[in-house]
């Protein structure tokens, strides 16, 4: 796992031979251990279904076992597919329950054991991803800290390339994208001094979008398609609902819409076959933003002259707005709810509907008690001024 990753078929083939052996010989707690790894393996695969069933056995035999060790991996087990399939409530209970019950001094080992990464580090940075999903921006980026001295506290390599990984992902979320570049390198490092294939195709990925942000538009695009291939030549699917988001953005930035437009219209197929609903509403919202920019070939201004653009290129934007809009209040995921919702009265602003664009923009910016210095709620202040 460490050295080919996770989802290799060399991996899957270890694993479906130990569990044959452990139906011959009657082995609970060895079962454990394999359930583990094929839950890993496939929600890698893209195959979220067929993982939250392992999980959820990983549960049930932790709490027949009544071993609280077990019952550690089986929430940050719980916590991560639950979060890539779009539930983040249920995500944020299980990290935090598998959080509460993890003691540094008694499981420490468990990374050599389950997945070769620290749960209790795991259970942090799960957390942290579904709070800022949740739309706890400041609550999450604690909780990314808290990894990260977890890991470095553990001495231990694999976990704290992870903990830099997901910390630079969290950074993307709240598009800071200088802390993301500088979490990536350090991952990158780390991985390539320990061999670390999984963790610096994501530090690669993370460090691509970072760059992109910064006028390095075609730098950035290679990098994170050399990480996603990564991931792909391995048999992961995992990241479909993301990678291609953030690729897309790229391709937006460097006036290559039609590109950008392309990988969408893919990573929304792949959400549908893999139920990795995690992105899902940042996709629709990308797609209106890339559709308004691909009419009007104007980039340089952040919203689009409606003058030049069709009734139906409009009508089609805001149908994805209000997509995005609705994925996002069915996962509770007000950040992404924020961001679509900005989009969606910028069009109407531009159409002359200030009205409505300020009621329905200030409700939302309303629920929101904290994260006030990130770059999403500043731009929906700002625009709330413009709409009053």
């Amino acid at each position: 796992m460490v050295t080919r990753g996770w989802s290799a078929p060399e991996v899957e083939r270890a694993y479906i031979r130990a569990r044959e052996l452990c139906e011959q010989l009657g082995e609970t707690r060895q079962l454990f251990s394999v359930l583990r790894g094929l839950w890993e393996c496939y929600e890698l695969q893209g195959k979220l279904g067929a993982a939250r069933e392992f999980a959820e056995q990983l549960l049930g035999l932790a709490q027949n076992i009544a071993d609280p060790a077990l019952l550690v991996v089986a929430h940050n087990v719980l916590a991560d597919n639950l979060l890539w399939e779009g539930q983040f409530v249920a995500a944020r209970t299980h990290a935090e329950q598998g959080a509460a019950l993890y003691d540094r001094q008694q499981h420490h080992a468990l990374a050599s054991l389950y997945g070769g990464y620290d749960p209790g580090v795991g259970d942090l940075s799960m957390m942290a991803l579904a709070l800022w999903q949740l739309g706890y921006p400041d609550q999450g980026l604690k909780r990314v800290h808290e990894a990260l001295t977890l890991a470095q506290e553990l001495s231990h390599p694999y976990s704290l390339a992870g903990a830099l990984s997901f910390a630079a992902q969290f950074h993307q979320f709240r598009q800071e994208g200088q802390a993301a570049r500088e979490q990536a390198e350090a991952a990158l490092v780390l991985s390539h001094e320990h061999g670390f294939p999984f963790w610096g195709a994501l530090a690669t990925i993370l460090h691509g979008w970072a760059l992109a942000g910064h006028e390095q538009g075609e730098e950035g695009i290679a990098q994170i398609r050399q990480g996603w291939s990564v991931f792909r030549a391995a048999g992961a699917e995992w990241g479909g609902s993301c990678w291609p988001a953030l690729l897309a953005a790229a391709y937006g930035k460097a006036e290559q819409f039609e590109e950008g437009l392309a990988l969408l219209a893919e990573a929304l197929a792949t959400v549908n076959k893999t139920e990795e609903h995690f992105w899902e509403a940042e996709l629709y919202r990308l797609k209106g933003e890339l559709s308004l920019q691909s009419a009007v070939r104007s980039p340089q201004s952040e919203i689009p002259n409606t003058q030049h653009l069709t009734p139906s290129t409009q009508s089609e934007a805001e149908a994805c707005f209000h997509k995005a809009i609705e994925v996002a209040q069915h996962q509770h995921a007000k950040s992404l709810e924020l961001r679509a919702t900005v989009s969606l009265a910028r069009l109407w602003q531009r159409q002359g509907k200030k009205k409505h664009a300020r009621q329905m923009l200030a409700k939302i910016y309303a629920w929101f008690t904290e994260g006030f210095d990130t770059k999403d709620l500043q731009e929906a202040k700002a625009l709330l001024q413009e709409l009053t």
